[in-house]
């Protein structure tokens, strides 16, 4: 029988990676991502997938954000037996991520319910904090470059993707089949990983496309219009607020405003992290066992921020929804879809004092991209909240590789594959990937569609 790859998920839109690879019965799932963004995808989180999750032997995750990793408790509370393999720094920040998740969708079901904004009558949650915890307990660890026999000669090895920590890309090879999954690929410059690893050799390639139709600017090494942005916020006697994904973009963050006030471009004002996620996210980043990951010197930097705080409790936070200084507030989420900084944005882009810095991607139909495209109004817990603060999009916190830099990763690869699926992006990134790549390699370019079954091997 030939060993078949089923697009699950990540085919035209950005999130919901699912990709299932069959062969003589056996499911091997890569990525169990949860839809984010528009209504139209998030309602496919409550679909039926295609492939029984009892029937699936195992699941391996490239990285732990939300969009790769999300679905895992839903698919354990369906019926899911098998292990979940990642490397150590993934499965650390996959444990927070996933609880944290399923705290939120259960505590927005009951504000649902009370609030009666709901077309559901009882509003449930998708999954609970309970099936969470099932999913982080079927977690094992798997080494860089260490090949893993998941069984009927099914062999999984992840190569370091340099995206976020534990990130990585995924090669499954099952008989003839070699499949290589990029994966979440990071830029040659993260200013706190080092550099992915080169990409192994494989019959079949799937590459995401975030960022597949445009080139980055030139790193702003300095930071200038970070700086310029909370000079003028200062000065107008605002605080910035900066969404930020808990996993990375946080410490990224935090990275640049060290770098800031140690070379004296901005005042020394309070930064307060105000997201207890974060916060966690952030010790792991700090192990020592994980620190090979990371460039030299990049956690004392941040360690020496003046006036950094964490704002660990509910009655810290909401005191920070009216500063009484100006300051800086790091919050999740980072497309403004959920967490403490929702209420922050309720509170503050009414006053013109202040300043909302997106800080790279903005899935479309998050209120992030509506603030990037210039919305006038926003929908905040049912209610419409008018826009008035200066909102500012970031783009050199984006830790995506953009269009030359995937272009690059293929390059890299040993031989040409057989066939390159360009997924994981927009409809127009996909194309133009695709189109740039059928370019440079001589091989076959699709643009799956969701559900789309082809064979590999």
């Amino acid at each position: 029988m030939p060993t078949t790859l089923t697009f699950l998920g990540a085919a035209g839109t950005v999130t919901g990676s699912k990709f299932v690879l069959e062969r003589e019965g056996r499911r091997t799932m890569v990525d169990c991502g949860l839809y984010q963004g528009e209504r139209e995808w998030r309602r496919r989180n409550w679909d039926a997938l295609p492939v029984a999750p009892a029937s699936i032997s195992d699941v391996v995750l490239s990285h732990a954000h939300l969009d790769h990793c999300g679905y895992l408790p839903a698919l354990v509370r369906k019926g899911f037996p098998g292990p979940v393999w990642a490397t150590e720094g993934t499965a650390a920040l996959a444990a927070i991520v996933l609880r944290d998740s399923a705290h939120l969708i259960e505590e927005e079901a009951r504000y649902a319910a009370a609030g009666g904004w709901s077309k559901h009558s009882p509003p449930l949650p998708l999954y609970t904090v309970a099936d969470a915890d099932r999913a982080v307990a079927a977690f094992r660890a798997l080494p860089f470059h260490a090949p893993r026999d998941l069984g009927d000669g099914t062999l999984a090895t992840l190569v370091p993707a340099g995206h976020i920590l534990g990130s990585a890309s995924v090669h499954v090879a099952a008989g003839q089949a070699s499949v290589l999954f990029s994966g979440d690929l990071g830029r040659p410059d993260h200013p706190l990983l080092r550099p992915r690893g080169r990409p192994p050799a494989a019959r079949t390639v799937v590459v995401e496309s975030t960022y597949g139709d445009r080139t980055h600017p030139a790193p702003d090494e300095e930071h200038a219009g970070l700086a310029a942005v909370v000079r003028r916020t200062v000065r107008r006697g605002g605080s910035v607020l900066v969404p930020a994904f808990a996993v990375d973009r946080t410490e990224v963050v935090l990275l640049a405003l060290a770098r800031l006030m140690a070379s004296h471009q901005v005042p020394e004002v309070p930064v307060f992290v105000d997201s207890p996620m974060a916060l966690k996210v952030l010790d792991v980043y700090l192990r020592p066992d994980l620190r090979a990951e990371l460039r030299p010197g990049v956690v004392a930097e941040i360690d020496s921020i003046p006036r950094l705080h964490a704002a660990a409790s509910a009655e810290e936070s909401e005191r920070l929804n009216d500063p009484t200084e100006p300051c800086v507030i790091v919050s999740a989420s980072g497309m403004a879809t959920g967490g403490r900084v929702i209420h922050h944005l309720a509170h503050m882009l009414p006053d013109r004092r202040h300043t909302v810095v997106l800080a790279g991607y903005q899935g479309v139909g998050t209120r992030g991209r509506a603030l990037r495209d210039g919305a006038t109004e926003v929908k905040i817990h049912g209610r419409y909240v008018r826009v008035r603060a200066e909102v500012v999009s970031e783009e050199e916190f984006s830790v995506h590789a953009d269009g030359p830099e995937l272009l690059a990763w293929l390059a890299e690869l040993p031989s040409p594959p057989e066939t390159v699926y360009v997924l994981h992006g927009e409809p127009e990134a996909a194309r133009a990937l695709a189109a740039r790549v059928r370019e440079q390699l001589d091989c076959a370019v699709a643009v799956p569609w969701l559900g789309e079954k082809v064979v590999v091997g």
